[in-house]
């Protein structure tokens, strides 16, 4: 069991970690050992998950999910599978933890009517103070 917060735990039997080979630098052993992890999290039919949690998680991955509602997570920080998947893990449940987050309702507001004179009143003192930098008519006498 994955501990995520007080009221969910994930099952492990509900991710799937395939082990792949890790690209970029590490010379001969980056051919040789499938060090880099894909964490596979399906959303969509997790029972873990509360349907609101589901809904934020979704829109949270953004490219991260595939058509079928699934989580995809490549953690190749490190060149060890045992830390590139300890990675993975902590980066789903980081997700899954900003998805538990409910966010904050906006509620509309308006300016009060001295902020508004306020803010009248500073621009007709700005205008004042530009007028005064203008060179002068000149009066036809």
């Amino acid at each position: 069991m994955i501990y995520v917060g007080p009221e969910i735990s994930i099952d492990e039997k509900e991710i799937k970690l395939d082990f792949i080979r890790a690209s970029g630098p590490g010379g001969q052993n980056v051919n040789k050992v499938a060090s880099a992890v894909q964490l596979r999290f399906d959303v969509e039919r997790s029972s873990s998950l509360p349907y609101k949690v589901r809904a934020r998680l979704i829109t949270l991955a953004g490219r991260r999910i595939t058509d079928d509602g699934v989580l995809v997570i490549k953690a190749e920080r490190f060149r060890t599978q045992t830390l590139n998947r300890q990675d993975a893990i902590n980066r789903l449940t980081g997700l899954i933890k900003e998805a538990l987050k409910e966010p904050k309702i906006r509620r509309k507001t308006k300016p009060s009517v001295s902020s508004k004179r306020r803010m009248l009143d500073g621009k007709r003192h700005r205008s004042k103070l530009k007028k005064l930098r203008k060179p002068a008519q000149a009066t036809d006498d």
